[in-house]
């Protein structure tokens, strides 16, 4: 599934009362800010999670980081199928569900089509203390589609009904799903599947503004978010298309929704959250500068590394693609990480690149 934007890079201001909510409620737990980073695969583990929540603090800071503090209001695992959760698999729980203290509030997102093995699998979230359980209908993936979960039960709302009622029926603390708008363009279902969420008693929604059809390609259409939240009194989370603080703006003053959820762009620039927050308190917001994403990839690689999960080297070359955005010359940091096979020889290609970048910005200041 091709996860290219295909929309504008540049965003319209937004209206001078537009701002992302302070916080918001998802049953007792209170998010602050209104800023949700999204459940992406092979993205949102637990390394990331909180390098995301502990981007802007300095490495001698030595506390728990709330989420008001980064910027970021929620966090949410990786879907994670809820087959492999109820039969306890370790290596499932060990790489999807494992978190920190200081990833609290925290969504644990769940995917599946059988409403028994989904409320088990909720039920070990709730006891593992996760602070939420999310619903994932919307993963366009088609091995996901293929085994009617993700966005593949879009087209079976009565079996979407059996799951809320089973998953309500065995967790105390709040549930919630994410869903896209439909199958395709004809069949749009959101408004009538938030309204069975509503029902359920689920205590928050959340739409991707995109059909299964478009998977990530084409443009979100916020209206759909505008209608769900016009025909549910739960919270309604807007997500896509967030690429920029004016977008976060804009997507709240033209849909009224209570939160935004952000993906794609928070793997590109880790920042957008303080951005948001930065914007909301003064109507601007810093761009990093090259010594801030210096620190900001050796910070991450070497949290990959300290964690030990495995897979380390593969990760920095899947994410130094998205880092080195906006960096110059970055082609040759990246074709220095691709060719290397040792976490300790690209945490050296990161520095040695970064050093002869940084001394040219001191000689030209």
């Amino acid at each position: 599934m091709r996860k290219y934007w295909e929309t504008p890079l540049s965003a319209p201001a937004a209206p001078p009362q537009a701002k992302v909510p302070e916080s918001f409620q998802i049953g007792p737990v209170r998010i602050s800010p209104a800023t949700v980073l999204a459940p992406m695969a092979g993205v949102t583990d637990t390394v990331f999670r909180r390098f995301i929540r502990n981007v802007n603090l300095k490495p001698s800071d030595d506390h728990l980081l709330s989420g008001r503090e980064s910027g970021c209001g929620l966090i949410m695992t990786e879907f994670t199928s809820a087959d492999g959760v109820a039969r306890s698999r370790a290596s499932v729980v060990k790489r999807y569900l494992h978190f920190y203290p200081d990833e609290h509030p925290i969504s644990a997102q769940l995917f599946g089509s059988n409403p028994d093995t989904m409320s088990h699998a909720a039920k070990l979230c709730e006891e593992a203390g996760f602070d939420i359980v999310d619903l994932n209908l919307g993963c366009p993936a088609k091995r996901v589609v293929k085994c009617n979960g993700g966005s593949g039960l879009l087209r079976d709302l009565p079996q979407i009904g059996k799951i809320f009622e089973a998953i309500r029926k065995s967790v105390q603390i709040p549930f919630t799903v994410k869903f896209r708008a439909g199958w395709n363009d004809s069949e749009i279902v959101c408004v009538e599947l938030a309204k069975l969420a509503e029902s359920c008693g689920l205590q928050a929604v959340a739409l991707h503004a995109r059909t299964r059809e478009q998977g990530y390609s084409g443009q979100a259409r916020w209206e759909w978010i505008q209608h769900i939240k016009d025909a549910v009194k739960i919270p309604v989370i807007g997500n896509g298309d967030i690429r920029c603080p004016e977008d976060a703006a804009n997507m709240v003053a033209q849909t009224g929704c209570d939160a935004v959820m952000i993906g794609r762009t928070a793997a590109s620039n880790p920042w957008i959250f303080r951005q948001i927050a930065q914007y909301n308190d003064t109507g601007r917001y810093d761009e990093p500068t090259e010594r801030d994403r210096y620190e900001m990839i050796r910070t991450y690689f070497q949290m990959l590394v300290d964690e030990d999960m495995g897979g380390a080297v593969g990760k920095m070359k899947q994410f130094v693609s998205w880092f080195t955005h906006g960096v110059r010359n970055g082609g040759q940091l990246r074709a220095a990480v691709y060719a290397k096979n040792e976490a300790s020889e690209i945490l050296t290609n990161v520095d040695d690149f970064f050093a002869g970048i940084l001394s040219t910005s001191q000689v030209v200041s």
